[in-house]
């Protein structure tokens, strides 16, 4: 009887959860699902510009199945093959695939990251020691693994390798790492990484900023909140500007890549080339469109906002579904595809209590013309 009483009133917290929400706004009706994936979490989400749509789900305790599938007819499908999402060596198998990106030559890239304690933005993780990271370059037209680079001058007990963007341009890749607060520079060509702008007030959380859903704070049992140096990152179609800002803070911020790829700047120096872009609230993934646009995807508005050329910040869409939307992507379709990741409703940020709504949703809207 007590157990029936119990998961009653779950439900009524989870109903008024949802209707405090949905008092607030209605449903978009412009919003689409693109898939349903079950118990499944989804967080990495790319789209090539034929509109195949690839999704990554991080390996967490429960409801795990493959760590990258590629969405066909609606389904999850494992990709680049069944090997790969197997156990086994984490040399050749996914370990915890993290983020991905589709880079302008249609090339996949997934950053396998398990990350060190300290840099997982999930809170506590089993590996209390170093994490374990990866990238992969996976031509799509024959969906083979070309190159995987290992990150062996990267400090694994640190760091939380995050988002990735690619610079086709100047052969770097651009990695986020809340976990030392620092943008990780990788040279495509000689395997070798850098870190940037590492703990400075760019990169690093606002301690004064807790998230807030519903009447409740995001807290662990011991009323840690959750916090998240510099994560979300977004890489102009031009390959001039880099995009970047602490899921923790309220700033966005940006620098010129050609900065970024400058070996021969001090720390003080490269610091003074970023540029304060404005107050755009509380947000996780990021990504730039063909005309300049930053989006951002926004838990605390349940929304997916955009920064226009012009410094102006715009509301793509608002629904109540809209649970941690995270990561994004865009198709040759003209859609805006991104996941729901729903983190903040995770037991160990609500007393123990699992408020997740299943299922997880993929969702596409129609970009801004």
């Amino acid at each position: 009887m007590l157990k029936i009483r119990l998961l009653h009133l779950l439900f009524i917290s989870l109903f008024f959860s949802t209707m405090q929400a949905q008092e607030k706004f209605p449903r978009d009706p412009r919003l689409e699902i693109a898939a349903s994936v079950g118990a499944y979490r989804p967080i990495g989400v790319s789209v090539t510009a034929d509109n195949r749509l690839f999704v990554s789900f991080p390996k967490q305790h429960k409801n795990y199945q493959y760590a990258l599938t590629e969405i066909i007819d609606g389904k999850p499908v494992p990709y680049p093959n069944e090997e790969w999402n197997s156990q086994g060596n984490a040399a050749s198998h996914f370990v915890n695939v993290q983020d991905l990106f589709v880079d302008a030559q249609d090339n996949l890239w997934i950053l396998d990251s398990k990350p060190s304690s300290s840099g997982s933005i999930f809170g506590a993780t089993e590996n209390s020691s170093g994490g374990q990271f990866k990238l992969l370059k996976v031509n799509t037209k024959t969906n083979q693994v070309e190159r995987i680079y290992t990150f062996d001058d990267l400090d694994k007990t640190k760091s939380g390798l995050n988002d990735v963007r690619i610079d086709v341009q100047k052969d770097l890749a651009y990695l986020s790492d809340p976990g030392q607060a620092a943008i990780i520079v990788l040279d495509l060509k000689t395997g070798k990484s850098r870190k940037t702008l590492e703990k400075t007030f760019f990169t690093q959380a606002d301690p004064e900023i807790v998230l807030h859903y519903a009447g409740r704070d995001m807290r662990d049992a011991d009323g840690k909140p959750f916090r998240s140096h510099v994560n979300g990152i977004a890489l102009t179609q031009d390959f001039r500007y880099f995009y970047f800002k602490p899921i923790n803070k309220k700033q966005l911020y940006r620098i010129e890549t050609k900065y970024l790829a400058d070996t021969l700047l001090t720390a003080a120096e490269l610091a003074s080339k970023v540029e304060d872009m404005g107050d755009v609230g509380i947000t996780h993934g990021l990504l730039a469109d063909a005309h300049g646009n930053i989006y951002l995807t926004t838990s605390t508005a349940y929304s997916i906002k955009y920064l226009s050329p012009d410094g102006q910040l715009h509301t793509l869409t608002q629904d109540p579904r809209l649970l941690w939307p995270d990561s994004l992507g865009i198709g040759g379709n003209g859609y805006l595809y991104f996941s729901c990741a729903q983190l903040f409703k995770d037991p160990q940020w609500n007393k123990g209590i699992d408020r997740v709504e299943l299922p997880y949703y993929i969702f596409k809207i129609k970009l801004p013309q």
